[in-house]
């Protein structure tokens, strides 16, 4: 029996669990053929720029990545006109958030965030001892009023995702601004738009890496994971003030983001038409799924992400067990709510017809 000694911080903790991988669900049910509508990938694999470029790469598997990164940093500067000392890829935006708590959060700092968010906000601050502060979502949205009210002296960071992951919900530019505006300046505020590509309303603020230049406390977090479909090889970047990026640096491994994920995120840039296609294929199985849903009489907040926040009036964990077995996958999110990627035509159509077959019960 082991008598080893482990940090108290991890005694709450919960391991993540990501959406089940479809060769597990294969094997469980006896299928041959299973569609995974989870984990908010893109339905249209990557660019063929990118597969071509990493086909070029496959010799040079022994080498050490650039620790640097400097290829892809040269193609995020150029795309944005940013510094490149202001640039610094991760593997993932998971990796990312984890760095910022290690260099910011100290034990009993507060970190703010909303209640139905991203998860990984609240694990990173218990990891280090900080004490996750949840405000809870209005209308499905960000409380932005109600987070400047909870900012406190231990106030460390903000954590904002935005379109928020799971409710695919937005906070208008002048709704970002406002709040910014607000915030004191020795509190980090983690700006992360993981699904910004896929936001179709105009008062989004597009132009959101411009908020580094008038707010030095300020980091804005992207990922290739979403709508550049390059999940499988973990690769984000954060732009944020040199001085965050400078620390945030000696907390970082030395070769975190590997060779093969650098390279195709710098292909990946240069392919704005797949990008594009990518934005309209899912305009269009957001307004099919919306549309069963209302027939359905199903209640969702209008997403402006890839994936769609539904009441399904059911237990969703009971459901997500029986579209498993017709070999659809699904996110449960507790109580009778899922969240369900947007997949291609023929994929939502599958998950519509199942899902009614299960609800007409």
């Amino acid at each position: 029996m082991l008598t080893l000694s482990y940090r108290k911080e991890l005694k709450n903790l919960i391991p993540y669990k990501p959406g089940k991988p479809i060769e597990d669900v294969k094997r469980e049910y006896g299928l041959d053929k299973v569609i995974k509508l989870a984990s908010n990938e893109n339905p249209l694999g990557c660019s063929e720029k990118v597969k071509e470029a990493i086909t070029h790469a496959l010799n040079d598997l022994s080498i050490y990545p650039d620790g640097n990164a400097t290829l892809l940093k040269e193609s995020i500067s150029k795309k944005y006109n940013i510094p490149v000392d202001e640039i610094l890829p991760t593997s993932g935006s998971d990796e990312m958030i984890d760095l910022i708590a290690k260099t910011f959060i100290e034990k009993d700092d507060e970190a703010i965030m909303a209640d139905i968010t991203f998860p990984r906000y609240a694990a990173t601050t218990n990891m280090m001892g900080g004490v996750p502060v949840i405000v809870p979502l209005k209308n499905y949205t960000h409380d932005l009023t109600a987070i400047l009210k909870a900012i406190t002296p231990k106030t460390k960071i903000i954590w904002i995702c935005n379109p928020n992951n799971p409710t695919g919900t937005i906070c208008s530019e002048e709704e970002v601004i406002d709040f910014l505006n607000k915030v004191p300046q020795n509190v980090v505020v983690a700006y992360d738009i993981a699904y910004g590509e896929y936001v179709e309303r105009k008062d989004y603020p597009r132009n959101s890496i411009d908020f580094i230049k008038k707010y030095p406390n300020v980091m804005v977090m992207k990922t290739f994971s979403k709508a550049y479909g390059l999940a499988g090889l973990r690769v984000a970047y954060t732009i944020a003030n040199k001085e965050i990026i400078e620390n945030i640096n000696k907390v970082r491994g030395p070769f975190n983001v590997n060779s093969l994920a650098q390279i195709a995120a710098a292909a990946a840039l240069k392919d704005e038409e797949f990008l594009k296609k990518t934005y309209e294929v899912n305009i269009e199985g957001k307004k099919y799924l919306y549309q069963q849903f209302d027939d359905m009489k199903l209640s969702y907040p209008p997403s402006e992400a890839n994936h769609i926040y539904v009441n399904i009036e059911r237990g969703a964990n009971e459901t997500f067990i029986e579209l498993q077995k017709r070999g659809i996958i699904i996110r449960p999110m507790g109580g009778t709510w899922i969240r369900v990627s947007i997949g291609t035509m023929e994929e939502n159509r599958l998950f519509i017809k199942n899902l009614k077959d299960i609800l007409n019960k």
